[in-house]
């Protein structure tokens, strides 16, 4: 099946007319630049794995007043698009560089030391073996049979050390959080410490002395590993176990259209809790969709627009009269623009469903000529074969249109292109889904992670926070995630003291009598 012909199935919503290309030319020049305002609170960046920002300015920005076939008199147009930038955008740009070089410089040097550390910490019992025996070897004592079973207990308890430090500390990042993580970096300085202090007696008690009993050198250097253990499980309560527990539950608000969620956390720091809530916003709150924030603004717009102020007592009058008087006329407006928002979400509501409908019959004919065949019916007719990829291409343009409606009139239509609508259609067809199956995606908006990550996936978001972000979640802590087009509000609630008391029900005190009244049939 040629793929040209399986696109003009798909293109039927794309019009020839200059005049639809103008408009959507300036649409695209409508969309409105984020200014950043200034602020009293302390405020750090918290940069999340490498994309693309969450929207751009091109995004498709429908009104409430187009009609049910505006999509198919409209041009799409990809490609390079021209973009306005101020001063500002150009500061901002280059603070943002400045910033990204700053925590890689941050998070290699960190990685560094702690690597260069770790050596150190899994060489020093094995130096601390070989030396006298490289050093003063003929005047040391002979090594027994428990000296000897020392080594095979170090041997296994380095490795063991090896494991659990590999499990614990050698993980991808999931994010550069803005500041150090205060109880790695506590663990970093005890260890520190403790090989130092084990190195400093090491050289003054054994190797200024030459010390001649080999075996206790031996149990020096098990010593030190046993330590290091003790040191390693301390790590496993500080890092992991220490934040399982619940303790606040934390109240998380999407601040363009209200969406909220609630999670419990355990003892985390304020960028940890930021970090947390984040992973859990691209799995649970909706993709955001500005496209559905239009409706209100451009209704606010249109009442603002139809107000006109005579000024009967002559230029003398002030402007603030003409303010008190548009106010007072919205005011009177306001009182009948109920019923327009009510008429228009019923005329919304009906156009969805019918749109729904006929994508679903549509989607369901498609479905029914799809057959797979068994391993017997495979020499029957070899010419009309085909893979998942060119069955899901010869049925796409049967419900190309009533698709495309559909996303047009939900607004969705900038969530999925034709490809990736291929790729789940081919998807379905492999593993044999039915046509709700694959209806799911599109009826329905879904989390960020169901979209294209390198489109919809926020690059860098912005923690505000008037407390430090290294310190601890407390009753009524907020703070304030921001990326491009919005922000995520944490309102932080302490989980209350439960208590339970207990009261014991005898099983023989379970007895009943029946009252028997004249009234009554029985």
């Amino acid at each position: 099946m040629d793929t040209e012909s399986t696109y003009s199935g798909y293109s039927h919503y794309s019009g020839h007319s200059k005049k639809a290309h103008r408009q959507g030319s300036r649409d695209r020049h409508k969309s409105p630049r984020s200014k950043d305002g200034s602020r009293s609170e302390k405020s750090v960046t918290i940069q999340a794995p490498p994309a693309e920002p969450l929207l751009g300015n091109d995004a498709s920005r429908t009104e409430e007043g187009q009609d049910d076939n505006w999509g198919e008199t409209t041009t799409a147009i990809t490609g390079t698009s021209e973009h306005s930038i101020s001063q500002e955008d150009i500061a901002r740009i280059s603070k943002d560089l400045e910033d990204s070089v700053g925590l890689d410089c941050k998070r290699y040097l960190g990685l560094t030391v702690a690597s260069v550390l770790g050596l150190l910490v899994f060489l020093t019992p094995v130096v601390f073996i070989l030396l006298p025996q490289i050093l003063w070897r003929d005047a040391l004592e002979p090594c027994g049979t428990v000296c000897e079973g020392l080594f095979i207990s170090v041997a296994f308890k380095l490795l063991i050390l090896l494991i659990g430090t590999w499990a614990l500390f050698f993980r991808q990042p999931r994010a550069d959080i803005p500041r150090v993580f205060v109880f790695r970096a506590l663990l970093l300085v005890l260890i520190f410490l403790f090989v130092f202090s084990y190195w400093l007696f090491y050289g003054v008690r054994i190797l200024d002395s030459k010390d001649t009993n080999y075996q206790g050198i031996v149990q020096y250097a098990v010593s030190l590993v046993d330590a290091l253990l003790f040191i390693h499980y301390l790590a496993i309560v500080l890092l992991e176990l220490r934040q399982l527990q619940p303790v606040f539950a934390v109240k998380v608000v999407r601040s363009t259209d209200g969406e909220s969620r609630y999670y419990s956390l355990g003892h985390l720091s304020i960028q940890r809790a930021a970090l947390v809530v984040l992973e859990n916003y691209y799995r649970d709150f909706t993709v955001y969709n500005p496209s559905l924030l239009t409706a209100s603004k451009s209704r606010a717009a249109k009442h603002m627009a139809g107000l006109k102020v005579y000024n009967v007592d002559g230029p003398g009058n002030n402007a603030s009269g003409q303010s008190r008087a548009m106010i007072a006329a919205a005011a009177r407006r306001r009182d009948s623009s109920h019923n327009e928002l009510y008429y228009e979400e019923a005329d919304h509501e009906r156009r969805v469903k019918k749109r729904r409908a006929r994508l679903v019959v549509a989607v369901e004919e498609a479905f029914t000529h799809i057959k797979r065949l068994q391993a017997e019916e495979e020499q029957k007719a070899p010419g009309e074969m085909m893979d998942p990829r060119e069955a899901a291409q010869a049925i796409f343009p049967s419900m190309a249109r009533a698709l495309q409606k559909y996303l047009r009139t939900t607004r969705q239509q900038q969530y999925h292109s034709m490809e990736s609508i291929l790729q789940h259609l081919a998807f379905c067809i492999t593993n044999n889904m039915t046509p709700k199956a694959f209806l799911e995606r599109y009826l329905s908006a879904g989390p960020t992670l169901q979209y294209d990550r390198d489109r919809w996936f926020s690059k860098q978001w912005t923690l505000v926070s008037e407390e430090a972000v290294t310190s601890g979640l407390q009753d009524g802590v907020v703070f304030v995630l921001k990326c491009l087009d919005f922000s995520l509000v944490v309102n932080v609630k302490k989980i209350p003291f439960i208590k339970l008391s207990e009261e014991f029900i005898d099983p023989k005190s379970h007895k009943f009598v029946l009252r028997l009244q004249s009234e009554t049939s029985v």
